[in-house]
């Protein structure tokens, strides 16, 4: 469907409709196409909150000095 400029503007609930059924929405500025209406992909994935409430916890002492020196011994090749 192809409509001019003053008539999208007029009738733009029922374009939208239109292209959400799937129908080819074209918009034109003195009857050459300008626009395209295209409905929006939905997300890929939906989040849900607390789905990472069931991994293990860190330890208390995650970021301690030993711990630390420990990574950076094994970054260098050394054994922890």
């Amino acid at each position: 469907m192809q409509v001019n400029m003053l008539e999208a503007k007029n009738q733009l609930s029922k374009l939208v409709q239109a292209a959400l059924a799937g129908e080819d929405v074209v918009i034109a500025n003195n009857g050459v196409p300008v626009v395209r209406l295209v409905t929006v992909a939905a997300p890929a994935l939906v989040r849900k909150p607390g789905a990472w409430a069931t991994l293990a916890k860190a330890d208390a002492d995650w970021d301690g000095p030993a711990t630390n020196t420990a990574i950076a011994d094994a970054l260098r090749g050394g054994d922890m």
